[in-house]
Order: C-alpha cells, then structure tokens, then sequence
C-alpha cells in the first residue's frame, strides 16, 4: 500500500500509535533517542517517519509538516490506509491562558480554531474538535506516574502565524483558551471522521503576550519531558490491545 505522500520504504511499516512532530528533523531526533531498533519507514518529499520500539512496544513517529492542511494529509493517510489507530501530536505552542508558563506541557481536551477545516463535514453547526478521552486519561495518569505537571484544557488551531489582527489572540484567551498553536483542530477532526484516537501534547515554548522564549538548551530538556509523556502514553495504549 502506498499514497500520494507515503510510500513505506520497510516491511515493517506504521505502528498502531504514531508521535507526530512539526519537523521533520525533530521526528529523526525522537527516533534516534527515544525508540529502539527504529527503521525509516518513510521519506516521500523528506517527510520522516520511523518505526521502533519503547519499552518492548511497536510506536512510529513521523513528521506533519506546518498548519493544518499538511497534518489533515498525512492524519488521513495514516488514519485511513495504513491501520493506525492512535495520532499523539507533540509540538511547541504559545501560551496565552492566565497562569501559562514557559515549559508547562499542555493537554488539549478540544481545539477552537479560525480555520474552515470543518465545513467540508457538511454539519449544520459548528463541529466541535476533540480529542479521544481513552488517549486524554491514559497520558493524565502517566503524567501524575512521572510526577509532571501538566495543564489541561483548549488549544487554538490558527490558520494565521502573522496575524493581522493583533488583539486577536486576547479575545481567544478572554474565553479560556491555553495556548495557540496550528495543527490540533485538523488531527481531531481526521480522528473523528476516521473513528479513530487523537491527543494533542504541547510545550509551552513562548508567551505572544509579553516576548518571553526559552532558550534552545530548555527547548530540549522540556520537549525531552513531553515526548517520554507521549511514549508512555503510547506503551500504555499498545498494553490495552
């Protein structure tokens, strides 16, 4: 089996729970560091993707790409042709909620968004972008087994890097958004559609708000902590099978 944007290059192919990163070089990063025995199992238009093993169980980490409409291509594909089940988003966002810190790990319950993603769903309304509680619980629990604290609660999916509208962001944090990022409400809604399993995870990695950033070196460390989360979460969902 291959598609337009995936072309397994192992036999082994895509694990049941995919780690899916922005980058590409940090995909090659997390399957280098974290995985065991981890094999190229994708490389169409540089897009990695990985398959190996953490603790003894099957995981692949592959890259989205930037902004929804990538994610939503390769969610699809993996959704849909090669058998994946689960899809943990691991990325960085920027924190606009009250309290949000640099290095706080976000679990997104939903993801609002300015995106018309959803309209070709045809529903009369707006559709709700949520995760799958069965991923949200089971990466709860395995944060509170790692003694790391997490903020659980709605992400903003924009379209917009550079917004036009500057107080843009305030108005979403006036309604308890946590953070803005670009990809989650396309990953949910794929899930959704599909019948399958979505979480986004994300580090706190600026504040839009008052400029602050972390540095490279926390950068690491504190995307070290959200991707062992998302391992963990993982391993887990692969014990329930």
């Amino acid at each position: 089996m291959q598609t337009p944007h995936i072309n397994p290059a192992h036999d082994r192919g895509f694990a049941k729970t995919v780690l899916m990163p922005g980058d590409p070089k940090r995909a090659a990063w997390i399957a280098k560091t974290f995985l065991e025995d981890a094999v190229l199992v994708n490389d169409v238009r540089g897009v990695q993707g990985y398959t190996g093993y953490y603790k003894g169980h099957p995981v692949s980490v592959m890259a989205s790409g930037m902004g929804m409409p990538s994610i939503g291509i390769y969610s699809y594909e993996l959704f849909n042709f090669f058998g994946v089940e689960n899809i943990i988003r691991v990325g960085s966002a920027g924190g606009i909620g009250d309290g949000v810190k640099l290095r706080d790990v976000v679990l997104a319950i939903g993801a609002n968004t300015n995106s018309d993603f959803a309209s070709q769903f045809c529903v009369r309304g707006s559709l709700s972008a949520t995760c799958a509680f069965e991923l949200l619980e089971t990466a709860a629990n395995a944060a509170r087994s790692m003694n790391l604290p997490i903020r659980i609660g709605n992400l903003l999916s924009s379209d917009t890097f550079y917004d036009a509208q500057e107080d843009n962001l305030r108005q979403w944090a006036k309604v308890g958004t946590l953070a803005v990022e670009m990809e989650a409400a396309a990953l949910y809604y794929t899930a959704m559609a599909a019948g399958k399993r979505a979480l986004a995870i994300c580090t706190i990695s600026d504040l839009p708000f008052t400029g602050e950033g972390c540095t490279a070196q926390e950068r690491q460390e504190t995307f070290s902590d959200m991707i062992r989360l998302a391992l963990e979460t993982a391993a887990e969902m692969d014990g329930k099978a």
